[in-house]
């Protein structure tokens, strides 16, 4: 049973591992913020756009890996469609926007360029309250809250669950990223969202602009940690534990395991839709690509190379994974695919407790399979 699992508690405390990688976060996203608005560009030690936006990529990953590892790592729910959750949160603060474009896009006009191209006469009636910055914070949870609930309810009403449930997830997600990918849908097909100009006012490539949201990626995280640890150490968590252990025997206890499941898997797509929204204005576009099954696999690879059932796990699995993408990608873009699927094997073979056992030097944290014990 990996380590912050244990039924009764008594070892569900923040690690020294957790407060080093705290201070270390929130030590690097101050100096960056620092380097990035004081220092002027030609400063040896100014920090670019493009290291802003890496690093804010990095923490909204880490905290979609945070909420895979609560359904996953302690509720023993495998799911395969969580980037459903993050684009829809992303596609949400998006038309918001795009709204905020106004007249300054090429067509100069009111709608978005990619209506007029299209010859749209009028926003579609889900667009109503998009302009409006706090009616779409309330839609960025809403929206992906709701479909959470909806689906949740459905499977876990049926008993769904193991490679059946996984397999229904990735097909729930293949299915939106089908349809948004579609021009009448109102989100501009397979180009989606981008050409961002501002957010609540404020141009959104200033510097200034940039370090805030930087800021609130990093404050996000660590709220996204806090309220999983929360749930952990609770009854409730001790509950989800003992579902992924044993549900028929939990079942046979007289609980109800459909709610404590729910209460997760809604949990964590909340999380993943607040990830979402604070993703799109640093990257600066949002497409279909996001919901395809090769993403939500990814974020599963994450939480397993990091260490899932510990929560700080996974956040070291989404840096060290993605940190290796961007590399493989621009120097071996050929190679990542195969070097992305011998980690998760190694990592399946030959730890089992991801990095995370590795870094507090758990037993069995390595293994050797061709030896005898």
């Amino acid at each position: 049973m990996p380590e912050h699992a244990i039924v009764g508690g008594s070892r569900l405390g923040a690690s020294p591992i957790a407060v080093g990688v705290g201070l270390l976060l929130s030590a690097l996203i101050l100096w960056m913020v620092v380097a990035h608005t004081v220092l002027p560009a030609d400063h040896p030690l100014h920090v670019s756009a493009f290291w802003m936006t890496l690093l804010g990529k990095f923490l909204c990953y880490a905290m979609l890996a945070v909420a895979m590892d609560l359904i996953w790592g302690y509720a023993g729910i495998l799911s395969l469609g969580q980037g459903l959750f993050f684009a829809l949160g992303g596609y949400v603060f998006g038309m918001y926007l795009m709204r905020q474009i106004g007249r300054d896009g090429v067509y100069q006009s009111d709608l978005p360029d990619f209506m007029v191209f299209l010859d749209w006469k009028a926003y579609p009636w889900y667009w109503a309250l998009s302009d409006s910055f706090g009616w779409t914070l309330v839609l960025v949870v809403l929206v992906p809250g709701l479909v959470a609930l909806v689906f949740g309810f459905l499977a876990f009403r049926s008993r769904i669950r193991g490679v059946y449930f996984s397999i229904m997830t990735q097909a729930l997600t293949y299915a939106a990223m089908l349809a948004f990918f579609r021009n009448d849908m109102g989100f501009g097909g397979n180009n989606g969202f981008t050409d961002f100009k501002r957010i609540v006012g404020f141009p959104i490539a200033e510097p200034l602009t940039r370090s805030v949201l930087l800021a609130l990626s990093g404050l996000a995280l660590l709220a996204s940690y806090m309220i999983c640890r929360a749930v952990v150490r609770s009854r409730a968590g001790q509950v989800l534990i003992a579902i992924r252990e044993a549900e028929p025997r939990l079942l046979f206890l007289g609980y109800q395991s459909l709610h404590f499941k729910l209460f997760a898997w809604v949990v964590a797509a909340l999380i993943s839709a607040v990830a979402g929204a604070l993703y799109v204005p640093q990257v600066g576009i949002i497409n279909p690509g996001e919901m395809s099954p090769a993403q939500s696999i990814e974020v599963a690879i994450w939480t397993a190379v990091g260490g899932r059932g510990s929560l700080i796990g996974p956040i070291l699995g989404a840096f060290a994974v993605n940190g290796a993408k961007s590399w493989f990608t621009v120097a071996f873009p050929q190679l990542w695919l195969f070097v992305l699927g011998f980690l998760f094997v190694a990592v399946t073979l030959f730890l089992p407790k991801g990095l995370h056992g590795v870094l507090r030097r758990d037993p069995g944290s390595i293994l050797v399979p061709w030896r005898r014990p």
